[in-house]
């Protein structure tokens, strides 16, 4: 597993437990919220998954706290009694996407601020380490969660993107009423309050992972090479009270060059070393969703790479490779693709080329949307129209296996949140257009000699 970031790694630890005795069961029952498929138009199957998407965290929210679950499990099975744990990044996903839901008409504006309101007041009050969350919180105390062992400070990844979503809702309402204003400057407080340089470990030229008041930096994740974090150095360049230097961006994330890539896979690109893997070519696709949903990559480039083609050539690859269907999978193809890292039948998997279990995680061609706008659409239509005992209250579960005929009726926050909000960013930028007009963010772009347009 040594593909995946080692944050990751730990994830395949903690939750290897969640399907012992659960995942020889099949759901076979039909879902009445999915749609007539057959007589929608390619608007409406839109505008159904991205509301059932918003719906895991309008409806599905842990109510103490207002912020997204980490899990949500239909069956009601949790093998680690963890429904009330709620997620920092998963959270900051879904803020953009309840943003979506009054863009949508889902909810109203009103309905909205409130709901921020609660999350915000709540995350005022939750631990914190030098202004960083943890990975994973308890909603009804604020405390954290251990996501694992020693995990059990500050997680710089995690609240890099909430903070995403976090500066992107603080654009939706900066120019409103005074009670939305007052919003926005919690918001920016919060914001001014993360020690992003602290997290350089004495001045080293590297943003690392995490920090514990009892474990330190015993974690020892310093973050390079490419994989989902390249919002963290954006931020933490961007950041008007502890930036970074330059430096940290180019020694520790783009080490010192060897970051670019000159190969290619299926013809397309690779443009940057997947690194944080031992032979594989390519990485799990939340690589080209996560650090995206609000930093536009279309028309942004720096020394290393066109950000464009990075992440559309990760799908197209992605895609081919289910077409070639290398291991002949169940039903792969040109309707059926896209592996990430989610559920699957042996617990949490990375799954990419390389790593086939023969599982198809949907929020990979689904939040695949801006880059392969065609092939993600033969998709969605796919799962509605012909797999509909996979679709439920939250739109398509989480992952499964037509190979091993197996699914479970189980959703993750990090897997549904970037589905309405990427599907959003296709068909409006509204994510996009809100998060790249920051102020600091486009200071922290400067400092990082990015160039934005096309």
């Amino acid at each position: 597993m040594k593909f995946l970031s080692n944050k990751i790694t730990y994830i395949l630890l903690t939750n290897v437990l969640l399907f012992n005795c659960n995942s020889d069961k099949k759901s076979k029952q039909m879902i009445s919220e999915t749609p007539q498929a057959k007589e929608l138009t390619d608007d409406q199957f839109l505008d159904s998954i991205q509301k059932q998407t918003f719906n895991y965290f309008w409806e599905g929210a842990e109510p103490n706290s207002g912020m997204a679950r980490e899990r949500l499990h239909l069956d009601n099975v949790y093998p680690q009694n963890d429904q009330d744990v709620v997620t920092t990044g998963g959270t900051g996903f879904g803020l953009m996407a309840i943003l979506v839901g009054v863009e949508r008409e889902f909810i109203t504006r009103e309905q909205a601020l409130e709901r921020f309101e609660h999350i915000v007041n709540f995350l005022e009050k939750a631990d914190r380490f030098h202004g960083v969350w943890s990975h994973w919180i308890d909603g009804k105390t604020g405390k954290v969660k251990p996501f694992s062992k020693k995990d059990t400070g500050g997680d710089l990844v995690e609240t890099a993107f909430l903070v995403q979503g976090l500066l992107t809702v603080g654009e939706y309402y900066k120019n409103g009423n005074e009670r939305e204003q007052q919003l926005v400057e919690k918001i920016d407080q919060l914001w001014r309050e993360v020690e992003w340089n602290w997290h350089t470990k004495n001045g080293e030229d590297v943003l690392y992972w995490h920090w514990s008041p009892k474990d330190g930096w015993d974690m020892n994740f310093p973050v390079g090479g490419y994989n989902e974090c390249l919002i963290m150095y954006v931020l933490a360049a961007a950041s008007p009270t502890y930036p970074i230097e330059k430096s940290v961006y180019d020694k520790g994330w783009a080490k010192s060059g060897a970051i670019v890539s000159k190969d290619s896979l299926y013809g397309e690109a690779l443009v940057l070393n997947y690194y944080e893997h031992d032979d594989a070519a390519i990485g799990p696709l939340f690589w080209a969703h996560y650090s995206f949903l609000g930093l536009n990559p279309n028309g942004l480039k720096d020394q290393y790479a066109d950000y464009w083609k990075l992440t559309q050539n990760h799908a197209k690859i992605h895609y081919k490779y289910a077409v070639d269907n290398p291991e002949n999978f169940k039903d792969y193809g040109d309707s059926l693709w896209g592996l990430t890292s989610s559920y699957s039948i042996k617990g949490y998997v990375g799954h990419r080329p390389g790593n086939d279990h023969g599982v198809i995680s949907p929020t990979a061609a689904l939040s695949s949307f801006p880059y392969t706008p065609k092939e993600s659409m033969q998709m969605l239509k796919k799962i509605y129209k012909d797999h509909d005992t996979l679709i439920g209250k939250y739109g398509p579960y989480d992952a499964f296996s037509l190979q091993d005929n197996w699914f479970l009726p189980r959703y993750l926050a990090i897997d549904q949140g970037p589905i309405p909000v990427m599907i959003e960013n296709y068909r409006s930028g509204l994510l996009w257009n809100l998060f790249m007009k920051n102020l600091d963010v486009q200071n922290g772009l400067k400092r990082l000699e990015f160039t934005i347009g096309s």
